[in-house]
């Protein structure tokens, strides 16, 4: 089976910066695997260089045989929570839509079908009540199961999650995220950046860890362990399990949210 996703020496330098060097790695159809890490390691910056938005300084990066660029309804993207501006008037089912017909040019014109995908696409996220509603009065967590549904509506090969479940109370998270693993059932691939993997662990397949411009991937046993990550840091490194869960601790900064610099 041919990967989904291929990163040959792969780096990324900002200034004076390496965000992250020589990444090699593929993901397979319908594998799972977790985007982890500390402040400024570059997660949001690998989703944006596999999306084409960022232009890497060395190395290459291919989806499905070819080389990533812009606008495919074969890669469904959720970005990082943002507010939204309350006095936009775009109604939720045509944000939902612009997962279908978002990357061509030009007004896109009305379809029955793109809307019943569209529908169907909120009702999996517990949202369809939300379709004629404008997208600039929702909530955060709202917003976020819409982005969600605008990722899944086209039926993508690969799906980029970039912190899905930021602003999603419990019950919602755990809606999303079995929901984004379910599509692995169709061969779909996901890219799931997270500051915390605890959420998602039943689904992880492998994690790759980004620090200090180096990076770790594995099962998350071979990666999640004290002496890999203190390596990586270069720095000493606890990482603790407790009633199934795994918190890591002793970096600098370890929120795992990206500094704004380097989103």
């Amino acid at each position: 089976m041919s990967a989904v996703l291929k990163l040959q020496n792969a780096s990324l330098t900002l200034g004076e910066r390496a965000i992250w060097s020589n990444l090699n790695f593929e993901i397979q159809p319908g594998e799972f695997v977790a985007v982890i890490g500390a402040n400024g390691s570059g997660k949001s910056m690998l989703l944006k260089s596999i999306l084409g938005q960022q232009r890497l300084s060395s190395g290459s990066i291919s989806f499905l045989d070819h080389p990533v660029g812009h606008g495919t309804t074969q890669i469904g993207y959720v970005p990082q929570h943002r507010a939204v501006d309350s006095g936009l008037p775009l109604r939720v089912i045509d944000t939902v839509r612009f997962g279908l017909d978002g990357h061509s040019y030009g007004i896109p014109m009305p379809s029955k079908s793109k809307r019943k995908l569209a529908l169907e696409a909120l009702r999996s996220v517990d949202a369809e009540h939300l379709a004629q509603k404008p997208v600039g009065s929702l909530s955060g967590g709202e917003m976020q199961r819409v982005r969600v549904a605008q990722a899944l509506v086209s039926h993508p090969k690969l799906i980029l999650a970039d912190e899905p479940l930021s602003a999603l109370d419990l019950h919602h998270q755990q809606v999303v995220s079995s929901l984004i693993a379910e599509r692995r059932q169709e061969g779909t691939s996901v890219l799931f950046v997270t500051h915390d993997v605890n959420p998602v662990m039943d689904y992880v397949d492998r994690v790759l860890y980004l620090a200090q411009g180096r990076y770790s991937i594995g099962t998350p046993d071979e990666v999640l362990r004290t002496e890999v990550l203190s390596e990586l840091y270069g720095a000493e490194i606890d990482v603790v399990r407790n009633q199934g869960r795994i918190v890591v601790l002793g970096a600098h900064d370890h929120d795992h949210h990206e500094d704004e610099e380097w989103r």
